[in-house]
């Protein structure tokens, strides 16, 4: 993907406020703060449509996302079962399929401004990390275009046997459970976070700095009460 971007005089005067504070450690949410849209709900449908998961876990995983969106399952425990339902999987399948996917339908929604200033800031020698409680297949492939290495991606994922996916968790990074994943992580704290939803909080909290990119009502509320800088990337606004 080309990175060198001609932004608006807006997006340019973001970028500049973030690159004069020369942080050393920047934390980035993906889904709605990198890209628009929901990743991983995208990927459950997409898969679901491909034939992906068994018929019996697909028709299982459809309803409960439904009681899900009806508010009756939390969304730590819905996050956490949309990478369990790959029991059994290749893992080398879910990567693969997550190149199509992310190559399909998500890196159309990628937000031009921050997609340049991951640049920036890596080449100014800025460690960058991605949190996120969508699936780690899905977001080791969609920030690879920010250049955020895989290792420094803490996403929703399961244990791995023999190459194949289980249904035992590992991570699950939403809401408190971000900032505990960046304190196990991180030698120090984090000089910028970047999020935009309510599940993003804690792990705003713990930074330096706090940049609100597209967010959420409820989000923006706490940022504006807070003094904390909030912006809306090209298109959001139209």
């Amino acid at each position: 993907m080309n990175t060198d971007l001609k932004l608006s005089s807006s997006a340019q005067a973001f970028l500049d406020s973030v690159l004069a504070l020369s942080p050393k450690i920047a934390v980035f949410d993906c889904d709605g703060t990198l890209w628009s849209g929901d990743s991983g709900a995208d990927f459950f449908y997409w898969e679901v449509k491909r034939g992906l998961l068994p018929a019996r876990t697909a028709e299982w995983a459809l309803a409960r996302y439904g009681d899900y969106k009806r508010g009756n399952v939390g969304e730590q425990t819905m996050c956490g079962e949309m990478v369990t339902i790959h029991d059994r999987i290749p893992e080398s399948r879910l990567q693969d399929a997550a190149v199509d996917f992310f190559a399909e339908v998500v890196e159309s929604r990628i937000f031009p401004e921050m997609l340049q200033l991951t640049r920036e800031l890596r080449e100014s020698g800025c460690e960058l990390w991605a949190v996120s409680s969508t699936n780690l297949w899905v977001v080791r492939e969609g920030v690879r275009r920010f250049g955020i290495p895989a290792e420094n991606v803490l996403a929703a994922c399961v244990h791995i046997e023999e190459g194949l996916a289980t249904d035992r968790l590992h991570r699950v990074p939403s809401g408190p459970a971000k900032a505990e994943a960046l304190n196990q992580v991180l030698a120090r704290r984090a000089d910028l976070c970047f999020g935009n939803s309510i599940h993003d909080l804690a792990m705003l909290e713990i930074a330096k700095r706090q940049f609100v990119i597209n967010p959420n009502p409820d989000l923006e509320k706490i940022a504006q009460a807070r003094g904390w800088q909030v912006y809306w990337p090209t298109g959001t606004q139209d």
